[in-house]
């Protein structure tokens, strides 16, 4: 930026040479890195949501193939700020072990940091003792891996703000899975710009509350009748199947709350069911006629001025 400021005060161009460096720099950038669901789908990995602000580089969740999106992107590992937890179901958690420890033989040199609800620092804590042989191998024995990127830094947190660096705060907020309690939903703010993420949840007026005012609102679905067609395929009782519905948000319901909140865009990711974007889409018109899209893996929304939305193939990626 230096450089850049000396070229505009020779080109005697100002603040106006400035101004697009500086309106990119107070973007956020949020990049789906899965979509998907427990089903171990090839096109949508597991849920998990990069969020770049600033020189912050969070992630939410980490379900399945999290770090290799991330080195799809060529995001370094060790560059990753902090992941945060909305809930400790599998399919959100399961790329934790790989994040973390592939980071640190990728060169992370600072402790591992995450967030999440109640239950989070014990599920690390167990992780610890579950890698205790690869971590002792790397560090003490045959890598000399520094012993502080494998470090792990783990705290439980309540509805709050839980972290606040570099102008980027993030504040949790309680959602509605059902009895999967605590689960959490997030806010990003920064630099005028906010995204709301919603985690696992039904349809849940606090998660309205906590979106006041957002830019970007990235929400759950469910598609209940793929959903509940393929689940009865698999031996699922008629009970468990509604369950499972019980604990998401249909189309329908996400349109409400879509309506109330108003985002400039709201985004599906999560996507449970086998469902096509247009199935949704309709389905979502009956109560909501904003802008809408159905997010994909590696798909990218850049929240600045306005929101713009460049999708896999427009990005070059696979």
């Amino acid at each position: 930026m230096k450089g850049v400021t000396g070229f505009c005060k020779v080109m005697g161009l100002g603040l106006l040479c400035l101004a697009p460096l500086l309106a990119q720099a107070q973007t956020i950038k949020v990049t789906l890195l899965g979509t998907g669901s427990p089903q171990p789908r090839m096109d949508r990995f597991g849920p998990s949501i990069l969020v770049e602000a600033g020189p912050e580089k969070l992630v939410f969740d980490c379900g399945r193939g999290a770090a290799q999106r991330l080195y799809q992107l060529q995001i370094p590992f060790q560059a990753v700020t902090g992941l945060f937890l909305t809930h400790l179901h599998s399919d959100h958690v399961v790329g934790i072990p790989d994040l973390w420890l592939t980071g640190w033989v990728y060169g992370r040199q600072v402790p591992f940091r995450v967030w999440g609800p109640a239950g989070t620092e014990e599920m690390m804590s167990h992780l610890e003792k579950a890698y205790q042989f690869d971590i002792h191998m790397r560090r003490d024995v045959d890598e000399k891996s520094p012993a502080q990127g494998v470090a792990v830094m783990a705290k439980d947190s309540k509805e709050d703000v839980v972290y606040e660096q570099n102008g980027v705060k993030v504040t949790a907020f309680d959602v509605n899975h059902g009895p999967v309690k605590p689960a959490l939903g997030y806010r990003i703010d920064y630099a005028g710009r906010s995204v709301v993420l919603s985690g696992d949840t039904r349809f849940s007026e606090n998660l309205i509350r906590f979106s006041n005012g957002a830019d970007l609102l990235i929400h759950e679905v469910i598609a209940s009748d793929s959903f509940r067609a393929a689940a009865r395929a698999r031996g699922r009782t008629p009970e468990q199947i509604q369950s499972v519905i019980d604990h998401h948000t249909t189309p329908e319901q996400t349109g409400e709350i879509f309506t109330r909140v108003r985002p400039k865009l709201a985004v599906y990711s999560h996507i449970v069911g086998d469902v096509r974007a247009e199935e949704l889409i309709a389905a979502t018109r009956k109560t909501y006629s904003g802008p809408l899209e159905v997010g994909e893996d590696l798909m990218m929304i850049e929240v600045g001025r306005q929101v713009q939305v460049r999708r896999p193939t427009a990005l070059g990626r696979p």
